[in-house]
């Protein structure tokens, strides 16, 4: 992709121009899809390129294969590209297609953005579960809200898979436009730094953006941390941008803070953060704010204060760990930012329970924790993922005076890079550490084994089984009832891809076959 990026009076003529092109040449029923997979015989083909120098899509080889299946018509990236295919389908050549993808899908839905209040979460880790809670929040205080996000796009409890954080544009603005359809009036969707580089996400308004976290992740990607936070950054000079809910404890966030107006366009900023041991050096906040105090662990989860511009109020919930309370924090700036009430919000907020996969509990219940350990499936899969997790953990392992297992792999034909250091961050945090398989893709599993062995100062700590099933199955049925195993990595995931090829896999199943064996019925 060479050609020069539009400004924004360009997107607005030229997506223009590219709609009025395929009202005249397909059927008003036709769909748009980048996927010849999802075609349909009239439907239009976007066969754009995506990505960077390091890594990069290009859909146009798959045009052919687009015809033969009934396209209506085939929209194509320009640059570098001549057509060779004659007159065989109408076909539409167009210079920064995946810049101008969102906005012209956006106008075939007719605009449904236009009837959603859309809030964007993006971060290295917590989007998910501020995405599913903030929906149940909202839905919760009579606003009818949907998510699209690693779990699929939909409303909570009816998710429908879609293989990817944040959609690729056209099939994101045709699913907006079904969400809005199906009587939803708000989406909290995952936004993340892929979606924000590749365009996936232009054509979409957002009234409220919100900042987890920014750690290391995806630098296969984008080559540095510092690429990967300006990939991030876009979302808070989003035009039209109400209000931005930003993580104060976080490196980024407190940049974003610092440069105020110069960094984020929202003319309304939530700060929030948690004071305590370890917390960051809190300047003074400059407009609203919200912070987590006193944050303890409990019998039945986590307890703190919440003091900030809204009110304060005790919070008691079943999330276990800082990392969530931060997140939860999150949640409720969103909300406020998206107009519900200080009381109905902290009321949602104590009804929550967790999200599938992320720290999600199996097993221990009455009389079962004298049989089986306490496991715990969580989607960890990068290394502050990993030390926020275990650390959690670590108290609950005490509690229960017993020792702390880390189950985890690391995925293949992604950031090489984090692999040793989650193997150091398993050796120091879990008293057990058995690496196996996560998605090995088309790498060797050993080779990533080993790879993450290398970041252990005694690697025979990391004892390996690279089947996963039989490493879950090991972890359970070797820990002592008072211990707790953590299994790490895929969380939600049915699948486990080795070689190309996607295999029915859960861990959540595979945790719960392994504690019956020990009488135990998750």
């Amino acid at each position: 992709m060479t050609a020069k990026p539009l400004l924004p009076l360009e997107v607005t003529t030229q997506a223009s121009n590219a709609l009025a092109w395929l009202r005249t040449n397909v059927a008003a029923s036709a769909q748009l899809t980048g996927d010849t997979r999802r075609l349909a015989r009239g439907d239009v083909f976007f066969a754009y390129v995506l990505g960077n120098e390091r890594l990069a899509t290009d859909g146009r080889p798959y045009i052919q294969q687009a015809i033969a299946a009934g396209a209506g018509a085939i929209v194509y990236e320009a640059d570098g590209f001549d057509w060779p295919f004659g007159d065989t389908v109408p076909h539409l050549a167009v210079s920064n297609l995946h810049q101008l993808a969102g906005p012209i899908a956006a106008g075939w839905h007719g605009n449904p953005v236009r009837g959603l209040a859309v809030t964007g979460i993006t971060g290295t880790n917590g989007k998910t579960s501020c995405s599913q809670w903030l929906a149940r929040v909202l839905q919760a205080a009579g606003t009818p809200c949907a998510t699209v996000g690693t779990l699929g796009t939909g409303f909570p409890g009816a998710l429908q898979a879609t293989g990817f954080t944040t959609p690729d544009a056209v099939q994101l603005q045709a699913s907006l436009a079904g969400l809005h359809d199906a009587g939803a009036r708000a989406v909290a969707m995952e936004v993340s730094s892929h979606g924000l580089e590749q365009e996936r996400v232009a054509g979409t308004h957002f009234s409220v953006t919100v900042l987890t976290n920014l750690t290391q992740d995806h630098l296969d990607y984008h080559g540095s941390m510092a690429e990967y936070e300006a990939a991030k950054q876009r979302l808070f000079q989003w035009d039209g941008l109400r209000t931005a809910v930003v993580n104060r404890d976080d490196g980024m966030g407190q940049r974003l803070l610092a440069a105020n107006a110069a960094a984020i366009a929202a003319p309304h900023v939530i700060e929030y953060g948690i004071d305590g041991p370890g917390a960051a050096t809190v300047r003074r906040p400059r407009g609203e704010w919200l912070r987590a105090t006193n944050v303890r662990a409990t019998p039945n989860g986590t307890a703190f204060h919440i003091d900030g511009s809204f009110g304060s109020a005790e919070m008691a919930t079943p999330m276990i760990g800082a990392f969530n309370v931060s997140n939860l924090l999150a949640v409720l700036g969103a909300a406020l930012a998206n107009g519900v009430a200080w009381d109905a919000a902290l009321a949602a907020l104590r009804a929550l329970t967790p999200v599938e996969g992320r720290m999600e509990l199996f097993g221990a219940n009455g009389g079962d924790a004298a049989l089986a350990p306490l496991a715990v499936v969580d989607y960890a899969h990068t290394p502050d993922a990993l030390e926020q997790t275990l650390a959690a953990l670590r108290p609950v392992a005490q509690a229960r005076h017993g020792r702390l297992w880390c189950v985890f792999g690391c995925g293949g034909d992604r950031d090489p890079i984090k692999r040793p250091l989650m193997g150091a961050v398993a050796e120091r945090l879990a008293d057990d550490v058995i690496l196996t398989s996560d998605n090995p893709r088309g790498e060797d599993p050993q080779e990533i084994l080993d790879a993450i062995a290398d970041g252990m100062a005694d690697r025979a700590r990391g004892r390996q089984i690279e089947d996963r099933a039989a490493a879950i199955l090991y972890a359970i049925r070797h820990a002592a009832p008072a211990d707790v195993v953590l299994v790490a990595g895929k969380g939600h995931e049915a699948t486990q891809e080795i070689q190309g090829r996607k295999r029915p896999f859960s861990d959540r199943e595979h945790v719960r076959l392994a504690l019956a064996t020990r009488g135990v019925s998750a």
